[in-house]
């Protein structure tokens, strides 16, 4: 296989940084997701628009952003500076900001419909039979949703995993930190090594029709009327 240590390298940060984005995104999107399926607040449609911004924004554009308010200058980046931690961009937990923030519609989006589709008869009986609102959420709801939290999952994850303007960005290109496999390919195709890149760009493309199928697998089937 004419792989390299750096092609294996990128890809071994590229799954790291999906696995810990998607992990993010899970906890901090259930919240907010069923706050948007549930609320009334006038600051609703606001909330959700910010949400789905990424959808619509050029992901350079996104990241050019989180690396102003990330870097010295910027209110992030003053405020990591003061605990001693430096500034994040150009680290691998810069990217993993980038990439939860690039990534937020597609966990709020699925957990959201999935939360709307539930409806209020589970919870009303739960709490009929004695269960608090924590019980309730995690014995009725988890169970019900799972589909939601499992295409929320994986479409957060091949997300991140096909990101290049964001990590770009705010990563620059430093192998073995934020060199991912999307920038890895460009780097080939730029030294003309087209092996390497088709190696690595089939790859994306199996995967990306595997995440396909595994979103057709878990969408529940309609049944003619």
């Amino acid at each position: 296989m004419p792989l390299t240590a750096e092609d294996f390298a990128a890809i071994g940060l590229t799954l790291r940084l999906a696995g810990l984005a998607t992990a993010i995104l899970l906890v901090l999107c259930t919240p907010l997701a069923w706050w948007l399926a549930h609320t009334r607040s006038r600051w609703r449609r606001p909330v959700a628009a910010v949400v789905a911004l990424p959808l619509v924004l050029p992901p350079t554009v996104l990241g050019f952003y989180l690396l102003m308010l990330m870097g010295p200058q910027g209110a992030v980046g003053a405020f990591t500076q003061w605990l001693g931690l430096g500034t994040l961009p150009f680290t691998f937990w810069g990217l993993l900001v980038g990439s939860v923030a690039y990534s937020l519609p597609f966990a709020v989006q699925p957990l959201q419909r999935a939360f709307e589709s539930l409806g209020a008869r589970p919870l009303e009986v739960a709490a009929t039979l004695g269960a608090g609102p924590i019980d309730r959420f995690f014995s009725v709801v988890l169970p019900l949703a799972r589909p939601g939290f499992i295409t929320a999952g994986i479409l957060s994850f091949a997300h991140t995993v096909g990101e290049f303007g964001v990590v770009l960005m705010l990563g620059g290109n430093i192998p073995g930190v934020t060199r991912v496999v999307s920038v890895q390919i460009y780097d080939h195709v730029e030294a003309l090594q087209y092996t390497q890149a088709h190696w690595l760009a089939g790859g994306m493309v199996a995967f990306s029709f595997i995440v396909l199928l595994a979103l057709q697998w878990w969408q529940p089937e309609r049944r003619a009327p």
